[in-house]
């Protein structure tokens, strides 16, 4: 009898376990300073967004925490989004999040971040830059429009703290 229970116990939880969205699972949390996603960090310590893109031009890597605007995010599900300056004339920069481990709200542009992780020049390809547009909802004709590979800085973050 104490083994039916048990086994049955153990069954429940396993299905329970294996039914659960990981994505609202994703390492996040409310807390009173804002929104946390991946890794949980502060703003201490963070850049300024245009602050970052002239140490980029001296390296092809650095660890650091960055805050910026969010220009967009995936729409299909959060997997990336871009940060933008307030200064015109520096590009975006597109952030993915370290192991696909977290997505974004899809509703985040607009808003300010504070992002942790690695900066890095990349080279991104036509069919990724066209995958891009594509999950972004740009026109078939912008998609098309797309022939050349872009050179830009990426980051990959670790963890990502929504400031308003």
């Amino acid at each position: 009898m104490l083994k039916k229970f048990c086994f049955s116990i153990l069954t429940i939880a396993l299905l329970a376990a294996c039914g659960a969205d990981p994505s609202n699972t994703a390492n996040a949390q409310t807390t009173n300073d804002g929104k946390h996603f991946g890794a949980t960090i502060t703003a201490d310590g963070a850049i300024k967004y245009d602050e970052l893109m002239p140490k980029m031009a001296t390296t092809d890597s650095l660890a650091i925490k960055v805050t910026g605007k969010v220009k967009e995010v995936c729409q299909k599900k959060g997997c990336w989004m871009t940060l933008v300056s307030d200064q015109p004339g520096y590009p975006e920069m597109r952030v993915t999040f370290k192991d696909y481990a977290f997505f974004m709200p899809k509703d985040l542009s607009g808003k300010s971040v504070v992002i942790d992780g690695f900066a890095f020049v990349d080279v991104t390809s036509v069919d990724d830059l066209r995958h891009y547009a594509e999950d972004a909802g740009k026109s078939k004709e912008e998609i098309a429009a797309i022939t050349e590979p872009k050179r830009e800085v990426a980051f990959e973050a670790a963890g990502v703290l929504i400031l308003n």
